[in-house]
This record gives C-alpha cells, sequence and structure tokens, in this order.
C-alpha cells in the first residue's frame, strides 16, 4: 500500500505537463486529489477541480477559504517566457514573478493551516534554471532561484516553530511540456533542433521524483531533487 493512499493532496497547475502526470501517479495509489487549474475539464475525471487563476490573488485566496484538511500541497503551476533582462517585455517579467514566486510563496503560506498536526509536505517544482543561469534564462532563471529561496526560507521558519511540516524542491532540466512551447515561441527551429539530439525528461520522470517525496518516511526530509537528461550537459 502506498503512503499517499487515502491521503488528501493539492496540485497546482493540475491540467497538464507535470502537474497532470502527478495527478495520475497519485490517482493510482489511492490518493484524494484536488487539482488547482484554469481548465477543469482538462483534468482526469477523478481530480477534484478548483478552477482558479493564480496571477489573482482574490482566486488564490478562494482556493483555501474553503478547503479542509490536506495532506500535502504541490506547487506545479509555472509559466515560461523568454524574456532577458536587457529588453524583455515587462508584462511577462510580472506573469512569472506572480505564477512562479508570488502564487508558489501564498499558497504555501495559506496551506498551512490546512495539515494535520503531526505534519505534511509542500513541493516546489522548481528548475534547474534555479540553481544557475543558462545563456537564455532572462527573467525566467531569477524567480526559480527564487523558488529556491522561498523553499529553505520556509523550512527554516517551520522547524523555528516546531512545525512538523516538511518542505522539497524539485529542479528538472529540459522537461517536453506545453510550457517549452511558450518558452521558444518564435524559436520553433531551436526547439525542434534540440528535440532532434536531445532526449529530452518527460513529465512523469518528474512526477516519480514528486511522488517519491510524497511517500518518504516521515522522519526523512528531502531539501532538493536536482534531475536533467542525460542528454543535457
Amino acid at each position: 500500500m502506498s503512503p499517499v493512499q487515502g491521503q488528501t493532496i493539492l496540485v497546482t497547475g493540475a491540467s497538464s505537463g507535470i502537474g497532470l502526470s502527478l495527478c495520475e501517479l497519485l490517482l493510482e495509489r489511492g490518493a484524494n486529489v484536488l487539482g488547482v487549474t484554469r481548465r477543469p475539464s482538462a483534468l482526469p475525471e477523478e481530480v477534484f477541480p478548483i478552477q482558479a487563476d493564480l496571477t489573482s490573488h482574490e482566486d488564490i485566496l478562494a482556493i483555501f477559504q474553503s478547503l479542509g484538511r490536506i495532506d500535502a500541497l504541490v506547487n506545479s503551476a509555472g509559466v515560461a517566457h523568454l524574456a532577458r533582462i536587457s529588453d524583455g517585455n515587462p508584462a511577462d517579467w510580472e506573469e512569472m514573478w506572480r505564477v512562479n514566486v508570488a502564487a508558489l510563496a501564498l499558497c504555501s503560506q495559506l496551506s498551512l493551516r490546512h495539515f494535520p498536526i503531526q505534519g505534511g509536505r509542500i513541493v516546489n517544482i522548481s528548475s534547474m534554471s534555479g540553481h544557475r543561469v543558462p545563456p537564455t534564462g532572462g527573467f525566467y532563471s531569477p524567480t526559480k532561484f527564487a523558488v529556491r529561496a522561498i523553499t529553505d526560507a520556509l523550512r527554516l521558519e517551520l522547524k523555528a516553530s516546531g512545525s512538523r511540516v516538511q518542505v522539497a524542491c524539485v529542479s528538472p532540466g529540459f522537461v517536453d511540456t506545453p510550457l517549452l512551447e511558450t518558452y521558444f515561441m518564435g524559436r520553433e527551429d531551436t526547439l525542434k533542433g534540440i528535440r532532434a539530439h536531445m532526449k529530452m525528461l518527460e513529465a512523469v520522470d518528474v512526477a516519480r521524483c514528486v511522488l517519491s517525496i510524497l511517500e518518504a518516511p516521515s522522519h526523512v526530509e528531502i531539501g532538493d531533487i536536482q534531475l536533467r537528461s542525460a542528454d543535457q550537459p
């Protein structure tokens, strides 16, 4: 029996990519899955839909107002634009900051009152771009450095307060999800070339790493899992 069987797990960005793959793995293991998305129709039937726009502070507050107990939160929602610091579109910066950073931090804060006294887990989907800045990192990379810092800061705060909630990150390299289509918009030939020469990670590869954190014994605290394609430098 999986340790997540019967648990209630809240997943943001649940209708595509890593979030969707994770929902499917959790359902297979008997978890009760709550999926936050702007497109409830794209969720698996067994996932309880929560429609929300994570760029909206009010929508995020509404998610948690009627929420009961949860055993884990997975912050999987993310946005990636190729928006450079030198000449990028500030609107793209703003969207990435709102979803990748502000929404993740607020969901994490609001979730704390819904965990059982014996603890629970928060897992943040970060990126290898939060460990080093790639040549095309632009403003996306700073948002992922922020995710890593938020994860560490929250972990220290919780330990200082005596909370048993654990906080972890998963930091993948290139993952072949719809996020790439946005990131490589206008550079489709570049993406085609990458796919031709690299077997990228699949969403389920990352989802399995998240699951390994959620299924770990309560005395095992995992900080950050870094993974990349064997073909990626």
